[in-house]
This record gives C-alpha cells, structure tokens and sequence, in this order.
C-alpha cells in the first residue's frame, strides 16, 4: 500500500483526537485534541451544507456530536477546499453503527463530489485512513456498501479497486473490509437483521451524524402536524441505541408498516410520494 500524499492538496483536520504517545501516518504533525478542537472546529466548515442557513442547526448539531466523539478516536478530515471532500471515521467498536467487531476502523462516509472528482482525491482521503489504521496496530478498515448505488452509502466498486471485500450481508446492503491480518472480521449486529418493527406508523430513526438531518426532521415534523399524519421519530443519541437499530443504520432509517424501507434522508415532497 503506497504511503498517503499530502501534495498537492492541503489538508485540515477537524476534531482528530489523538492520544499521546500514538502514531500518526507520515507527514501528519501530531497535536493533542484539545487543541484541535479549540482551534479547528468551530473556525472550520464541516463540507456539508456550506453556507445554508437552513442547515445550520444541524451543522451545530453535528459538530457538538464530533465533539463528544473525540475521546473515542473519532477522525473528521478535510480537503482545504469549499467543498464535500472528506472521510469520517473511528474504530468499530465505538462507532454509532449497527456493526460488531473487535480493532477494526470504521469509515462513516468518504465523499468527494463536483469539480474535486477525477483528481485522486479520494484515493488519498482512503489511503490516509488505511494507514492511519495500520499505524495503529489495528486488524483492518470497514465500511457500508451497498449492491446497487444509494444516496449516503459507500461506492462498493471504489472500495474493491482498494481490495475491500464483502464480509457480511443484509438484503442489498454490504458490509465490506480490507483486513490486515486473519483475525476475526466484523459483521452486522443480530438487531440490524431484523429490519422491522412493531409500529405500522411511519418512523424514522435519524442521528446527528449527518448536517442535512436536523432540517429534514423539522420539515417532516410540521408537514405530518399539518396534514394528520401519525409520524414517529427516534433519535439515536447514545452508542447502545446506535448498535441496536433495527436494521442497516448509518444516520438515518425509514420504516412504513413495521417494514424497513430505505436509508434515503427525506423531505417533504420525498415522504408525500412513499405514503401515497
């Protein structure tokens, strides 16, 4: 695997906690989290809903939830760039998914999007968190694909140009890992294979992992208050609840009629059409 580039893109690290005495991947200056998070977090964009009014509650929303990561070894890094570049990870066994394993690291989202694409930043932002991982004596990285392409899940075809592989299934969603050694591999919790539940009302399981998720759950709120329509929402706000969804969970979940129906972060005019 061919060492992480800094050149010629510039780099930031938002909320990186890094404990003392760790490696870093070369060419990464090491400082402690406190300092990374005085200095970077409130003063830096988070790629995601830049400069949207609307969207600010949940840009708050999401950088208080990386905050509250950080003692777990959550990572938030960044192209120097206006833009949706940026990978998101930590190890698994911290991470709000409903994913079990024991010294894996796992990516929440790899984006790269616009103009920044075809320029290999991708490639980097990945080799970045694989080595990062390997410094860190861990037994592999994970990540949430799916068989056909989603909104907000993982290209599985860029993740197996990098030698990921299928580790577990449910339904079309996939679990893929690039292993280091030939350790146990991480899978879906027994809870994520459920993929139903009691209710027959429309519910929504969401988290502040995702800037765009605050507005989303206010719009749905008024629009099901204005038209009479029984909505439950249930806000993942804890690691237990996070590895307990009832289903394929990222940062968001929708079930009609106790059945799971999608991870597509709704609007509106989204939620009108699935109820019709």
């Amino acid at each position: 695997m061919p060492k992480p580039t800094l050149n010629p893109h510039s780099w930031t690290k938002i909320a990186q906690s890094v404990p003392k005495h760790s490696k870093l991947p070369k060419k990464v200056k090491e400082i402690d989290d406190e300092e990374i998070v005085e200095n970077n977090i409130e003063e830096e964009h988070i790629c995601c809903a830049i400069g949207d009014p609307k969207h600010q509650d949940g840009v708050d929303k999401k950088k208080e939830w990386i905050k509250s990561k950080l003692k777990d070894g959550h990572v938030f890094r960044k192209l120097n760039a206006r833009g949706k570049i940026f990978i998101e990870y930590e190890p698994i066994e911290t991470a709000w998914v409903p994913i079990n394993g024991k010294n894996y690291m796992h990516s929440y989202c790899l984006w790269v999007a616009g103009s920044f694409k075809g320029k290999g930043i991708g490639k980097e932002l990945l080799e970045y968190a694989i080595e990062d991982a390997k410094n860190k004596k861990m037994s592999g990285v994970c990540t949430l694909v799916s068989q056909k392409k989603k909104p907000f899940i993982g290209d599985k075809k860029f993740f197996e140009h990098y030698g990921f592989k299928v580790v577990d299934t449910i339904n079309d969603y996939e679990l893929m890992a690039l292993q280091f050694d030939d350790k146990e591999t991480p899978k879906f919790s027994d809870s994520a294979r459920k993929m139903e539940i009691d209710s027959q009302d429309f519910t929504i399981y969401y988290s502040n992992e995702c800037p765009y998720v605050e507005y989303e759950v206010k719009e749905l709120s008024d629009y099901a208050k204005d038209k009479g329509i029984k909505l439950n929402f249930i806000k993942m706000d804890s690691l237990e609840k996070a590895k307990n969804a009832p289903c394929v969970f990222n940062n968001w979940a929708n079930f009609y009629k106790g059945k799971f129906v999608s991870n597509t972060i709704l609007n509106a005019n989204a939620f009108e059409k699935l109820i019709k």
